[in-house]
């Protein structure tokens, strides 16, 4: 049996690893965590959106994971008495030049067993969100919300109820073996030793897979994704979630519209270059991070593929009107005045050095390491059996 395992990071993935873990009683697992709070960078950004699998290839671990993870997720939510809201998602073809990607989209969800998908004519779209307008529609009526930095605390006291450690404030800076042992050195100089080390670092899994000895690539650029938020008195123009269908041309979703578990309706994200993996303003500034980025030539290359859309999508993010302009497409009532702005988010996407985005979730092995190299959304909904995914093959190496 391994006895010492540590996780580096305590956002959502790694509180749901270190949980598992301590369930197949391991007897010592320590999760350590460079800030001094739970979940505050990609877990306490996000949308809060539990997805059903409407989007991924179908057989890839994204599409796998997210929909037994998801029903997980509702189970627990519902021991922990935590707010969890099945309000549903439609997803609009605004004109009949995206019906194609609608039908692509449907096929990919029914054969990823979506529950309750339905198609819809406009008449049919207008009885769930009244406001919207498009030529067809995908109706998830099990898509939900929740706020998941109050589960990932939950996660963290599931931990420290079964004896396992939580460090905060506890930054890895050199990671190394010796024998069977791995050993992490702390920044303040503690070397902490394990028998197997797993990294759960999001914005920081590259640096951390660099220390373990891992191949530098896939490399980690972040784009930061902006928001506005309805003003009280125009929530009632979205009940659910509204999104479009999204365009294979462009590496993100697109705008659309998210209902908050805790109340109040979100528009975006858009999604531009973060001038730092935690530059959560358009004014914050960090040199290293925007310098990797730029010498990377992964990000190059991306530049070259999708600078007509990069550039429109930073055109459209320099006001709130062009902002709205973008988001009227589907929802025509909406006007400026209707929106303020709402706190961003910094989203870590792994790229490979010809400049793809590695859309799968991706989880590879080094000599007692286990790193979570790529784990973007739906990765908070898939964090149950992520790790029980990670466990799984961690107990058979």
């Amino acid at each position: 049996m391994l006895h010492r395992i540590g996780v580096v990071g305590a956002g959502i993935i790694g509180l749901a690893v270190a949980r598992e873990l301590l369930q197949h009683q391991a007897p010592d697992v320590t999760v350590l965590e460079k800030e001094q709070e739970l979940a505050l960078h990609q877990t306490g950004h996000n949308s809060g959106v539990v997805h059903m699998g409407v989007y991924y290839p179908p057989g890839s671990l994204k599409a796998r994971l997210c929909r037994d993870g998801a029903e997980r997720l509702a189970d627990y939510c519902a021991q922990r008495s935590i707010a969890f809201e099945r309000c549903g998602k439609l997803i609009v073809a605004r004109g009949p030049e995206e019906l194609d990607r609608l039908d692509e989209l449907e096929r990919r969800a029914r054969a990823n067993g979506v529950p309750g998908l339905r198609r819809l004519a406009p008449a049919q779209m207008r009885e769930i969100e009244p406001h919207v307008r498009g030529v067809a529609a995908l109706h998830s009526p099990r898509t939900a919300i929740v706020d998941y930095r109050a589960v990932a605390r939950a996660y963290a006291e599931d931990v420290a109820g079964a004896g396992g450690e939580l460090r905060l404030g506890a930054r890895v800076v050199a990671i190394s073996r010796q024998a069977a042992e791995v050993r992490v050195r702390l920044a303040g100089g503690e070397t902490l030793v394990f028998d197997r080390l797993i990294v759960c670092a999001g914005l920081h899994a590259d640096r951390l897979a660099s220390l373990a000895g891992a191949p530098p690539a896939p490399r980690i650029v972040p784009f930061r994704g902006e928001y506005y938020r309805l003003v009280s008195s125009r929530e009632h123009l979205v009940r659910g979630l509204i999104y479009p269908v999204p365009d294979p041309a462009y590496p993100f979703l697109g705008v659309h519209f998210t209902r908050r578990i805790g109340g109040g309706v979100d528009i975006g994200p858009n999604a531009i270059l973060a001038t730092g993996r935690e530059a959560y303003r358009r004014s914050d500034i960090v040199a290293r991070d925007l310098i990797e980025t730029i010498r990377y030539p992964g990000f190059r290359a991306l530049v070259r593929r999708h600078w007509r859309a990069g550039a429109a999508e930073l055109w459209g993010s320099r006001s709130r009107r062009a902002f709205v302009a973008r988001a009227r497409t589907f929802l025509p009532e909406l006007v400026a005045a209707d929106v303020e702005p709402a706190p961003a988010g910094v989203r870590a996407q792994a790229l490979d050095p010809d400049g793809a985005l590695v859309d799968d979730f991706r989880i590879t092995k080094l000599d007692g390491v286990v790193l979570v190299r790529n784990a973007p959304s739906p990765a908070a909904t898939a964090a149950l059996a992520i790790a029980e995914h990670i466990v799984g093959e961690l107990r058979a190496a």
